[in-house]
């Protein structure tokens, strides 16, 4: 398994594997790897002869106040568990928003990191997790700096005095604004930027994204078409734990006793799953139940909708196939969920 942390140098070994008769596919990830990622890669080596795991935390997806700086890093375990899937690569990058230097050597992404730039995402050692915590501080402040209005959305800035502003950013204009888009307003526009760039980097010939992140899947297929990318984009079923929690890289800042209240999501969703078998379809009450479920277990719901599958849009009455949303916060940790529906026959 190799590792390369250089773009000029992965998208060299992607156009030499396709030169060879192979074909490549992509699992990003932000790392700190579970086994719903690893499903993803089983995927993967089902759909091509050459798999590529990309771990990268987009600190562009994050806004001002959100869990950048608490995001859980384990690159070593990562790379562990990646060689024993004989994953052929994984794309490590420094920086994927530095236009030169930085993203070449590691010394120089490091000062970069100290002045406030962008900073490399890589953390493998002690000393290296220390480290992070400063840099990653710098890196809020630096995003706090630089929020800006644009038509009622706050807009972040990724600064480098010496290249320029990082100013090209890719937008799904409606898909993205449900959901998670209501209180998370740059977060599609990271996600959706970034994936583009490993799009463009790894060139692969096959994408997998996992659905626990359904309307993110959606918004990515929709890039994907609208832009003309010879991608072929594959949502895998989300994998929950042996107690029915989604599982989640950010489950493991649960305590114990929040844990516990976060299995109201997955119990409200499996709740309201068996009532529109039994022919329940108004979406309000459905609605209505999650919500005072999880409020009752000690959660602050961010949102519970039913909506369209293809269009997520909100609907009141369950005549298609939908998908029913959750996020909630337990503590500090904010987490999602979702099941989709078929109306019953």
């Amino acid at each position: 398994m190799e590792v390369i942390k250089e773009k000029k140098k992965m998208r060299e070994w992607s156009r030499a594997q396709r030169k060879a008769g192979e074909s490549v596919a992509l699992v990003p990830t932000m790392g700190f790897l579970h086994a719903g990622h690893l499903s993803l890669i089983t995927e993967a080596k089902q759909r091509s002869t050459k798999v590529v795991v990309s771990i990268y935390v987009n600190p562009t997806q994050f806004a001002p106040g959100e869990d950048l700086s608490t995001y859980p890093r384990d690159l070593e375990g990562d790379l562990h568990k990646l060689k024993s899937l004989d994953v052929d690569v994984v794309f490590n990058p420094y920086d994927l928003y530095a236009h030169n230097g930085p993203e070449e050597t590691p010394d120089v992404a490091k000062e970069a990191g100290s002045k406030k730039r962008n900073l490399p995402e890589r953390w493998s050692t002690a000393a290296e997790q220390e480290e992070k915590k400063s840099q990653v501080a710098d890196l809020q402040d630096s995003l706090e700096e630089n929020l800006k209005p644009n038509g009622g959305m706050a807009v972040a800035n990724m600064h480098d005095e010496n290249k320029g502003r990082h100013e090209t950013w890719i937008r799904v204009e409606r898909l993205e604004k449900p959901l998670c888009g209501q209180n998370r307003p740059i977060f599609f526009r990271g996600v959706v930027t970034v994936v583009a760039k490993l799009f463009n980097i790894v060139e692969p010939d096959v994408a997998v994204f996992g659905k626990k992140d359904y309307q993110q899947w959606r918004v990515l297929c929709r890039m994907a078409q609208d832009l003309d990318f010879a991608v072929e984009i594959i949502g895998c079923p989300l994998l929950r734990e042996e107690d029915g929690l989604a599982m989640s890289s950010r489950n493991v800042r649960l305590s114990d006793t929040e844990r516990q209240q976060a299995l109201s999501i997955s119990r409200s969703l499996k709740e309201i799953e068996a009532l529109v078998k039994m022919g329940e379809v108004d979406a309000n009450l459905l609605v209505k139940c999650i919500i005072e479920k999880i409020t009752a277990a000690g959660g602050k719901v961010d949102y519970a909708k039913i909506v369209e599958q293809d269009t997520l849009r909100e609907v009141d009455k369950i005549k298609v196939p939908v998908v029913a949303a959750v996020a909630a916060h337990f503590g500090s940790v904010r987490l999602i969920d979702n099941v989709e529906l078929q109306p019953p026959s």
